[in-house]
């Protein structure tokens, strides 16, 4: 049978009961529709969760005292482990390869200035913090490299802190109130925006000493360790282990590089993203079903078709194959219609609610339209397989 006259005969099968094949059509293309809008959700938030831990940097590693299996674990927890001092920061700091390093103290504190009061975040960094997590000030400055023992009482604020105190008064050389303590405003940071449910702009820098002192803490919640882009994260971190090793005498702590919490939060994301494709894969599985049972149907229909087809010589194979191509040209029409409707939600999705992240990849495109031919090759099996082996005589005798 030439090309021309299977895809003839094929065409004109289908579009001969027209309603039964627009509802075969509908249920490939709804599941079709399906997986692609909702993996192209959850490839979205895939991208924006890698893209806010990116944001600081890929060059960057976090140290934590207490020495545990998995980096999941609460940080800065009381443990018999030897803190992390500011004499462990002077010495990494001189690593080989070490860009620079920030401690960090964090508490939650009320900040008070000209009579307004605000709970927020107060994190106790280094002078080089802005340096590891690239970070910008907009007006003022950051923390001067203050000696540890005589760290003076300076207070740098995020851009909506600083509004909500301040307005749009400057704030520079202005005194404020954390926790009781009085500080002076010497810079307002650059707009950083959500870091993972974070409000970043909502917080107020201070010294890391003088964190130490206003919440009481021996040592160091965490280090982080800026390193020369190039570098093997592996290099910096052997480098790393081994002076904290020797300085404390044993590894009370944990390291743990940006490559491992990108790994970690990739394969996360990966099983989420299966999963709400698997979910959406389920009417998929319907629309194979209603393959199946329209093609049985047109076998049931088409006896006599057949079997006079093969009194005038078409071999088995022909039929199989004829029965075979109405399921997959079926299946992949309703593929291509899923495509276009799951891609257009996608889209109309991420215009009304701009904050949802929605990406849809060109693979997602191919795997699906890949898998509504198959869902169609694979469902049309029986049915053509039945019409192959019809006895003609029999066939041709069928009313």
């Amino acid at each position: 049978m030439r090309w021309s006259d299977f895809l003839q005969l094929a065409t004109r099968a289908i579009t001969a009961h027209r309603l039964r094949s627009a509802l075969t059509l509908l249920g490939i293309a709804v599941g079709i529709a399906a997986v692609i809008l909702l993996t192209s959700i959850g490839e979205g938030v895939h991208q924006f969760v890698l893209n806010q831990f990116t944001q600081f940097g890929t060059n960057v590693m976090q140290v934590t005292p207490g020495k545990v299996s998995t980096g999941g674990g609460p940080q800065g927890l009381p443990t018999s482990a030897r803190p992390l001092s500011q004499e462990d920061v002077g010495a990494l700091a001189r690593l080989p390869g070490v860009k620079a390093v920030s401690p960090m103290v964090w508490g939650n504190s009320e900040v008070e200035a000209e009579g307004k009061l605000r709970r927020t975040m107060v994190y106790g960094v280094g002078s080089n913090m802005t340096e590891v997590f690239s970070m910008a000030v907009r007006s003022g400055r950051f923390l001067p490299p203050d000696e540890a023992g005589s760290a003076r009482a300076f207070v740098v604020l995020g851009s909506k802190l600083k509004q909500e105190l301040f307005g749009n008064s400057n704030p520079l050389g202005q005194r404020l109130r954390i926790a009781g303590q009085r500080f002076r405003v010497i810079g307002v940071m650059e707009s950083k925006g959500q870091f993972v449910g974070m409000d970043l702009d909502d917080t107020a820098y201070i010294p890391a000493s003088q964190a130490l002192a206003l919440y009481n803490r021996e040592g160091m919640q965490r280090l982080d360790i800026s390193y020369t882009e190039g570098l093997p994260s592996a290099l910096i971190a052997e480098r790393v282990k081994t002076l904290l090793k020797a300085r404390h005498g044993r590894e009370d702590f944990t390291l743990t590089t940006q490559e491992d919490m990108l790994k970690t939060l990739s394969k996360i994301l990966d099983v989420l993203t299966a999963a709400v494709g698997a979910i959406g894969s389920i009417s998929l599985l319907v629309g194979g079903v209603g393959i199946v049972t329209i093609m049985t149907i047109a076998v049931s229909e088409r006896t006599q078709e057949i079997g006079l087809m093969v009194a005038l010589g078409a071999t088995r194979r022909s039929i199989l194959a004829l029965f075979l191509g109405e399921a997959v040209m079926l299946s992949a029409a309703g593929g291509v219609i899923g495509l276009v409707v799951g891609m257009g939600l996608a889209q109309l999705l991420r215009l009304a609610v701009p904050a949802m992240p929605v990406h849809t990849p060109l693979l997602f495109v191919v795997l699906a339209e890949g898998v509504a031919i198959a869902i169609g090759l694979l469902a049309g099996v029986l049915p053509a397989r039945r019409a192959a082996r019809l006895d003609p005589v029999e066939a041709l005798r069928t009313e």
